[in-house]
């Protein structure tokens, strides 16, 4: 069940005490980034910025986990921001639009609590 099945049925039982809603939560999210974690360490190396520790194959095959992890940065209104990430077990299973929405939604889960206060 998503966020929208779960308010819909709120509502379908007249539950109308004062709530946040998954309309609250995406009225509050000023802008959306998306990017795997091979996309950030090449832009880290770019802006010379990197700091890991690694010793690379001659070939980066060890560096090919990193295009399977998705993160999502979520900038809220007040500038605030929260992260989420997607990752899949194995390497035939991934799909960029899916690891975009998953990390997304893993985001928007830590927004419900920064907002029920």
């Amino acid at each position: 069940m998503d966020d929208r099945q779960i308010e819909q049925e709120i509502q379908a039982k007249g539950l109308t005490a004062p709530r946040i809603t998954p309309q609250d939560i995406e009225e509050n999210i000023q802008s959306e980034h998306f990017f795997t974690a091979r996309e950030g360490r090449m832009g880290a190396i770019d802006n010379e910025t990197y700091v890991g520790r690694e010793t690379p194959m001659p070939d980066n095959s060890d560096l090919k986990p990193l295009e399977l992890l998705t993160f999502c940065v979520l900038v809220l209104k007040n500038g605030f921001t929260v992260t989420g990430e997607s990752a899949c077990a194995s390497p035939e299973n991934f799909d960029a639009e899916l690891g975009r929405k998953i990390a997304r939604q893993n985001a928007v889960n830590k927004v419900w609590p920064l907002m029920g206060y």
